[in-house]
């Protein structure tokens, strides 16, 4: 039985296949994004969209759908799906779908009558092309297929308008013909892997709607030009090729190629796997520098997002050796930052304060996989450079005091994880002590005294240790209050007794300034006011400004951002916390909240896990379709279940 599978039932009720989203992508930024009926709701949906870094950097949709018709007897059945202004949809091509699996390779079967039909989509790695394969599975006389291709040629967070700026120009080539619509775009290249007859009909479709902008209350209307249509006969058993990329191809070469992608595909047969290629989904690879996407449709790589998620993205989904691949970049970066030198790469917000503490996370997370042998003859020297930059006060926005606790201004600026702004502010102003970058602080410091140790640095270590003990004192005597929990931040006198999922890191992280009793005390204040089946909350429902519902238009979505949503990726730390305090007696816990996310991936995105989800039931998911966090961090906590089952049985 498929693992992920939609019947017709469920496909033709709009109201419920509207809502699932299906992503694929090339590891290059390059992606093909829709719900499961090929009818876009967005303006970031797209059949083709690609990374114009030497146009302005961003996303493109170059072409935003192809329409394909199966004719029989001069009868047409258009297998398309448009929204129109009235609740208009056309041509209504979803009634002909028989059922939608993505087990391996996304896969869409239609039926017309007597004729039986499949579409499945395959991105090729590293290469801006997508390959579209139709089989005719089954067919008593003889048929016809149309491709009518829907193009854009914009900026994916923008819309198109009619215009008498277009090229309407297009260029024969082997089975298609190549078109460029604006200067600054390449040219796209559409082809079949047999011989078609391409009709020119230039023609725009006008007031295409997209569904979920209107609801964020944002323009919604597009229109969309189509140049003609590409037609030719398939017999019974014959499968036929529809490639769009930004280079030619040769026609028979688009098999051996569709095949090739097709066998290096993870199948999403079970839970890991479905993770695994999210992960994948998120790796971005350019100039021979690689990364890991914070999240699709909109999201860039972000330093902080990067480090954190790092170690769930690789080495928990079984690409160990990926990990120093994407560090190698990330180090860079690190390093040009601290000797104040353009970054040369392709990360942003390196400048915010906890990423140098996320940086030494990561490798502390990599040893644990290869030991701290190799860890320290690979990164001991850096995470010593690091931290004496932190010690140094060279960091612009991160104050080491005597007592040993680091300061941050967030005031006018976001420094956290907790970023949201709105006008020009912070909707979360976390400044002075921030208690997870204290404990990662305390953290750092007690895994540089071991790489010291093993690097027979008995100076460093000794000084590493000293600075530790220090913070250790300061951080219970400023953080924790007499309820048990910790402050989630202390600004000079002034401490925030908002109840917040960041002082989980005081009890996740290796090395805690707390005692068993306090991380106990701790993690039960969590459990109670902060955790749903879908991550923790942001705020408790009982501190002021509790929104948890991350919905309307903009201004109300960014009051809820981090005011009560519920957050995936802090599931990893929590559960990380809850089995250090719980141990063996935690694992069922602990497993039920990990597999709980499983519904996740036949819900909204599919195979994958959302940013956000709503801090009260249903607990609906939210944000970007795909966020590297939430997926790694999944990953990492449940290989450390698994680590943990797998000592059991050893015993």
């Amino acid at each position: 039985m498929s693992y992920l599978k939609f019947d017709k039932a469920l496909m033709i009720n709009l109201e419920q296949s509207l809502s699932k989203e299906m992503l694929r992508t090339n590891k290059s930024g390059a992606y093909s994004y829709s719900t499961i009926v090929d009818c876009n709701t967005r303006k970031y949906h797209g059949l083709f969209v690609i990374p114009l870094p030497e146009l302005d950097g961003e996303n493109h949709v170059l072409m935003s759908s192809l329409d394909t018709t199966v004719i029989q007897h001069g009868a047409e059945f258009n297998l398309g799906l448009h929204k129109y202004p009235g609740d208009n949809y056309s041509p209504k091509g979803h009634k002909y779908i028989r059922e939608y699996e993505c087990d391996s390779i996304p896969s869409t079967t239609y039926r017309v009558g007597g004729v039986i039909l499949s579409r499945e989509l395959i991105f090729v790695s590293f290469e801006n092309r997508l390959l579209i394969k139709y089989t005719l599975l089954e067919a008593h006389s003889p048929t016809r297929l149309r491709f009518k291709p829907f193009l854009a040629f914009r900026n994916a967070s923008s819309l198109c308008h009619e215009n008498n700026a277009i090229n309407k120009n297009y260029e024969m080539i082997e089975n298609g013909v190549k078109m460029c619509l604006y200067p600054g775009y390449p040219e796209l290249h559409m082809q079949t892997s047999h011989k078609n007859d391409f009709v020119y009909m230039p023609d725009w479709y006008r007031n295409i709607e997209y569904l979920k902008e209107q609801e964020r209350g944002y323009e919604y209307k597009e229109d969309l030009f189509v140049p003609g249509y590409f037609e030719l006969p398939i017999k019974k058993g014959e499968s036929i090729i529809f490639s769009v990329g930004t280079t030619q191809l040769s026609p028979h070469s688009m098999k051996h190629l569709f095949e090739k992608e097709a066998a290096n595909r993870t199948p999403r047969n079970s839970f890991t796997n479905c993770l695994k290629n999210a992960a994948y989904q998120l790796y971005y690879k350019r100039d021979g520098q690689r990364y890991i996407i914070s999240g699709y449709p909109w999201f860039k790589c972000r330093a902080r997002d990067l480090f954190i998620a790092l170690p769930g993205c690789t080495i928990a989904a079984k690409d160990p050796n990926l990990f120093d691949a994407i560090m190698e970049t990330g180090e860079k970066a690190i390093c040009n930052y601290m000797e104040h030198q353009p970054l040369d790469c392709d990360i942003t917000e390196i400048e915010a304060p906890d990423v140098l503490l996320w940086y030494i996370w990561s490798i502390q997370e990599y040893a644990k996989y290869h030991g701290i042998d190799f860890c320290c003859k690979k990164y001991g020297e850096k995470i010593f450079k690091v931290l004496d930059y932190i010690r140094n006060q060279r960091h612009e926005n991160l104050l080491l005091h005597d007592n040993g606790l680091l300061s941050t201004n967030g005031k006018d600026k976001p420094v956290s994880w907790m970023n949201s702004v709105q006008y020009g502010k912070p909707v979360v102003p976390r400044t002075g002590y921030l208690v997870e970058f204290n404990a990662l602080w305390y953290n750092a410091l007690c895994f540089g005294r071991e790489l010291a140790i093993n690097a027979n640095k008995e100076q460093l270590a000794t000084i590493y240790n000293f600075e530790a003990e220090k913070t250790a004192g300061s951080f219970v005597r400023v953080f924790l209050n007499q309820y048990g929990y910790l402050f989630d931040f202390v600004n000079g006198n002034q401490p925030d007794w908002s109840v917040r999922p960041n002082q989980i890191f005081a009890v996740s992280l290796d090395y805690s300034p707390l005692d068993q009793m306090q991380k106990k005390t701790v993690l039960d204040f969590v459990t109670k006011e902060l955790l749903t089946p879908k991550g923790l909350r942001t705020l408790s429902p009982k501190s002021v400004g509790y929104n948890p519902v991350f919905e309307g238009n903009e201004e109300q979505r960014i009051g809820a951002y981090h005011q009560g949503t519920a957050w995936p990726w802090l599931i990893g730390p929590y559960l990380e916390g809850y089995l250090k305090i719980h141990k063996m007696s935690g694992l069922s816990f602990a497993q039920r909240i990990i597999y709980g996310f499983e519904e996740e991936f036949s819900e909204r995105g599919i195979s994958t896990i959302s940013e956000l989800f709503d801090g009260n039931p249903p607990y609906r998911g939210r944000g970007a379709i795909s966020f590297a966090m939430s997926v790694a961090e999944i990953l990492r906590i449940q290989r450390i279940v698994k680590n943990m089952l797998n000592n059991t049985e050893e015993k």
